[in-house]
């Protein structure tokens, strides 16, 4: 995987490697920042019904949880 640009997933596309509830797509729709305006999480919206779910960004590095785009 490339490195992440933390500032850059703001609408950036993600897919679950192991589905739950049936969400397997998802999309980064707000960036969590500190004080200092350093990006600490973001919100993944599930495509098939909007739940939505605050991570920490560096979670979305891990190739056996998420692959970058929808497959």
């Amino acid at each position: 995987m490339r490195p992440l640009n933390p500032n850059k997933l703001l609408l950036s596309k993600w897919t679950a490697v192991t589905p739950h509830n049936r969400e397997r797509h998802f999309m980064v729709t707000t960036l969590l920042r500190d004080e200092t305006e350093t990006v600490t999480g973001c919100v993944l919206q599930a495509v098939i019904n909007g739940n939505d779910y605050p991570i920490d960004w560096r979670d979305l590095k891990n190739s056996e949880t998420w692959l970058q785009g929808w497959k």
